[in-house]
C-alpha cells in the first residue's frame, strides 16, 4: 500500500492510546506539522506527548482542546489557523472518546450526554471549526481526486458501532452508550461526505481493531503499534473510491 505523505496533521485524544502512536507514527512518516490535541497539554497524563514536542521543536505543537467543549474547539482552531500556512491542513484525525462502562440498565442520562458530546457532538464541531482550513488545503493541492495527502477527515470508530456485527459480539466490557454514540459518528461520516464531496475532502469511518488502551484493556488482541500501523496503510491507499465508507486497520470493508 501507498505510505501516509500528509504535510499537516490534527490529532484529537493525542496524550494516550491510539492517539499518541498515531503522533509517533506521523513523526516516522515525517509529516511535517503535527497538531497534537488534547484536553490537558500540561496535565500529568501528558507528559509523554510533551516530550515528543520537546523532542521535535516546530513539528509537533500541543493544542488545548476539549472536544466536549465548543469553545475550547473554537479557541484550538484559532490556535492551529494562525501556524498553519496557506496549504493548509491536510488530515484530521478525530480520535478522542470516551467509554462509559455501563448496559442497557443502567446506563444514566449522564453517561448518555457525555458519550455523545463527546464522540459524536465534539468531531462535528472539530469538522465545521477546522473546514476552512480543510478547503485550503484541497485547493492547495493542485490535484484531482481524493487522499489523505491533499484532505481528508477521519473518524476512528468501533466495530460495535455495525448495527450486523454488534448483535454477535462477544462483550468484554459494557458498550452501550460507546456503541450508540460511534453509530451516530458513523452516520456523520456519512453526512461530512455528501456534504464535502464536492470540496474533494475524504471523509471515512475507521475500525481501530480491538487495542490495548486504557479504553480497550488488557485482554485486547493487537497492540497500539499495529493497530496504528495497518491505519496508516490504509490512510496512505485512500482515494475517492473510499470516500463516505466504513473500513477497518486492515483496509476491509466494515458492514454499517
Amino acid at each position: 500500500m501507498a505510505a501516509l505523505k500528509a504535510c499537516s496533521a490534527l490529532v484529537t485524544g493525542a496524550n494516550r492510546g491510539l492517539g499518541l502512536e498515531m503522533v509517533k507514527q506521523l513523526l516516522e512518516a515525517c509529516c511535517s506539522q503535527i497538531f497534537a490535541a488534547c484536553r490537558d497539554p500540561d496535565g500529568t497524563n501528558s507528559e509523554t506527548l510533551r516530550e515528543l514536542a520537546k523532542k521535535h521543536p516546530g513539528v509537533v505543537t500541543l493544542v488545548k482542546l476539549d472536544v466536549a467543549d465548543p469553545c475550547s474547539i473554537k479557541e484550538s482552531a484559532n490556535k492551529v489557523g494562525s501556524l498553519l500556512g496557506k496549504n493548509g491542513l491536510n488530515l484530521i484525525i478525530n480520535n478522542a472518546a470516551v467509554l462509559p462502562k455501563k448496559n442497557m440498565w443502567n446506563a444514566t442520562v449522564e453517561d448518555m450526554i457525555h458519550a455523545f458530546n463527546t464522540n459524536v457532538i465534539g468531531p462535528l464541531f472539530v469538522i465545521r471549526e477546522y473546514l476552512p482550513y480543510m478547503r485550503a488545503a484541497a485547493k492547495a493541492s493542485g490535484k484531482p481526486g481524493m487522499s489523505c495527502d491533499k484532505a481528508a477527515m477521519i473518524n476512528i470508530s468501533t466495530d460495535s458501532a455495525s448495527m450486523i456485527i454488534m448483535p454477535s459480539l462477544p462483550e468484554p466490557f459494557p458498550l452501550f452508550p460507546y456503541s450508540i454514540s460511534k453509530a451516530g459518528l458513523n452516520m456523520l461520516t456519512v453526512y461530512t461526505a455528501r456534504d464535502l464531496k464536492a470540496d474533494e475532502i475524504l471523509c471515512i469511518s475507521i475500525h481501530p481493531g480491538y487495542v490495548k488502551t486504557d479504553m480497550g484493556g488488557d485482554k485486547a488482541h493487537i497492540d497500539t503499534r499495529t493497530s496504528v500501523e495497518g491505519m496508516m496503510r490504509v490512510f496512505g491507499s485512500l482515494t475517492e473510491d473510499q470516500h463516505g465508507g466504513f473500513m477497518d486497520y486492515t483496509g476491509k470493508t466494515m458492514p454499517w
